[in-house]
């Protein structure tokens, strides 16, 4: 007998797993709202610098100030951050839109100046964000970016520190704590009175992110059969995919970044309510000795999908025989160091290392940085979502039929070609630009779904939780370097293109050098792995296709 037995025996697929999957998936769906909060709270309002103070006594229109206090750049565009340090009054005379007599500083040097009295902002389409709040504009502008790579901060070390606690602790216990720390970190950035309050509560909220989403997937694939947790573990991975076009929307309705902030935050005060009735999993719970509480959870599984006799049949003896393969194999002792002692998996760590940390890398410098294209961002958010639909397909089709790493590969050169392609693309053709971020945005998407696959298959099962945290951790990595790159563009404004671009090509020519797995026993010993690199592999046997299914929907984690 095995675990999943057990599901069948107390009803596998029944009301208990319809209510615990829909209820976890709900939080998935706004996800995506934290990861690309930043797009719309930070989004930034044409801006100027205030006029000085003697012309608010003078009847003139906010153009005409303009003109007299605002210098033109080369393109015959207002300046951001430079001022006249004097009205040029001449300037109104000269374009004869103003006949007026000049006062008496009318001689004064021309010379410029820093926005000594502030800013001005235009503020059509949005009632406010975190730039014209707190002035995150000129010398203060990498702090935008700074403010995202904090987050992805956060990110990374949830998935570091909540990931280990759930082993010790729990995958129900996390979750519950997961969503409270979202919904109080959120509602106090949207209450923050400075923007380092608003930093330090988006940290947490990238902590509780990776909570969420850690515990979430655990919950739902260990209370599953194995037949069905590939087709609910590509359901889940859409959730996050249709919770982009949620956000678009309800960004569209919230201009304000305070109420926006608080939109994404409150909903999971509800959810960290109804946690508390998630079942902890019983596979933990029997991994953990508490095997009174296991039986308690089978047995009330089974009275929810209508199954009291047989779960009333369930005791310690079914149970450890059930679980004695999984605990044998827990006994084993392995660290992060054993993916690099040997040849084969040093250098398939390296290569797997490198796709995870360029996909995440470009596919944040993409999706966090809308405003470039010129078209409106609430359109581009709707756009950039709806395509992760048809890459997925796409990609598992390809997967299914031409292999794993051409599918890796291509979707990474490809991605790349389209990011460099757009540099040569004037500014002024934005519907072209448009068009190839959305299908670099699409391959990068692609990329996301084929890692999780192609890496699960790579690492043998002694260490493949290591291994799938180690390149996450790279994952997340990349993500919070994304948003310091654009700050390049302010001295080179075609270098984070080429970076972004040139990252995936590398990557996707490393992705070659790793072994194809279609059609291959998932290994189970480094010693398996080395013996594939060296060409001793074989036909996947008849049961190994339950085990994939299994592996597959454990691997099934997003992390965008």
């Amino acid at each position: 007998m095995a675990f999943g037995d057990l599901l069948e025996q107390v009803g596998s697929t029944g009301r208990f797993q319809v209510l615990h999957v829909t209820l976890l998936c709900t939080p998935v769906l706004l996800m995506a709202s934290h990861n690309m909060l930043q797009n719309f709270v930070a989004a930034v309002p044409p801006h100027y610098c205030s006029a000085h103070a003697n012309l608010s006594q003078l009847k003139l229109s906010p153009q005409e100030i303009l003109t007299v206090t605002v210098p033109l750049d080369q393109t015959g565009k207002h300046q951001s951050c430079q001022r006249y340090v004097a009205p040029q009054w001449h300037l109104l005379g000269k374009n004869g839109t103003l006949e007026q007599e000049a006062p008496e500083d009318i001689d004064a040097e021309i010379s410029l100046q820093g926005c000594t009295d502030g800013w001005s902002y235009n503020m059509t389409g949005m009632t406010s964000t975190i730039i014209a709040e707190w002035d995150l504009v000129c010398d203060l502008r990498s702090l935008k970016q700074m403010s995202q790579t904090v987050y992805m901060g956060g990110v990374l070390v949830g998935s570091l520190v909540l990931g280990s606690l759930a082993d010790k602790f729990g995958r129900r216990f996390l979750l519950i704590i997961s969503n409270l720390l979202m919904a109080v970190a959120g509602t106090g950035a949207a209450f923050s009175t400075s923007f380092p309050i608003f930093c330090l509560c988006r940290f947490g909220c990238g902590m509780a992110l990776s909570g969420v989403g850690l515990n979430t997937f655990s919950l739902i694939v260990e209370w599953i059969p194995t037949r069905v947790r590939t087709g609910v573990g590509t359901l889940t991975g859409y959730c996050y995919t249709f919770g982009q076009l949620i956000q678009a929307a309800v960004a569209y309705f919230i201009r304000d970044w305070r109420w926006l902030t608080l939109a994404a935050a409150s909903p999971f005060y509800v959810f960290f309510i109804y946690s508390w009735w998630f079942h902890e999993s019983s596979r933990w719970l029997v991994l953990s000795h508490n095997y009174d509480q296991a039986i308690k959870n089978l047995k009330s599984v089974a009275k929810i999908n209508g199954r009291r006799k047989e779960g009333d049949k369930i005791d310690i003896t079914m149970v450890q025989e059930a679980m004695k393969k999984e605990m044998s194999c827990s006994q084993g002792s392995y660290t992060v160091l054993d993916l690099f002692r040997t040849p084969t998996m040093r250098s398939m760590t390296i290569c797997l290392c490198a796709v995870w940390l360029s996909t995440s890398f470009a596919y944040y410098g993409l999706a966090m940085d809308l405003q470039k294209f010129g078209v409106d961002f609430y359109l581009i958010q709707v756009i950039f979502g709806a395509v992760d639909i048809p890459a997925k397909v796409v990609i598992t089709l390809t997967m299914s039929f031409i292999g794993r790493r051409p599918s890796q590969s291509g979707a990474l050169i490809l991605a790349g070609i389209t990011i460099l392609i757009n540099l040569m693309v004037p500014y002024e053709h934005q519907t072209l630009r448009t068009s190839l971020a959305v299908v670099g945005k699409g391959c990068l998407a692609a990329s996301f779904s084929c890692c999780y696959l192609y890496s699960g298959e790579l690492f043998p099962t002694i260490i493949r939780q290591n291994g799938m945290g180690w390149v996450s951790m790279c994952a997340r990595v990349g993500a919070m370097v994304a948003p310091m790159v654009l700050l390049s563009g302010d001295y080179i404004p075609w270098l984070p293109g080429l970076i972004y671009g040139g990252a995936p090509i590398i990557s996707g020519v490393a992705a070659l050098f790793l072994p194809e797995t279609l059609g291959s026993p998932l290994p189970d010993t480094i010693q398996d792995v080395e013996d594939r690199g060296s060409g001793n592999v074989s036909k996947i046997p008849p049961k190994e296709a339950a085990i994939r299914q299994d592996t597959e929907a454990n691997l099934l984690k997003q992390v965008v």
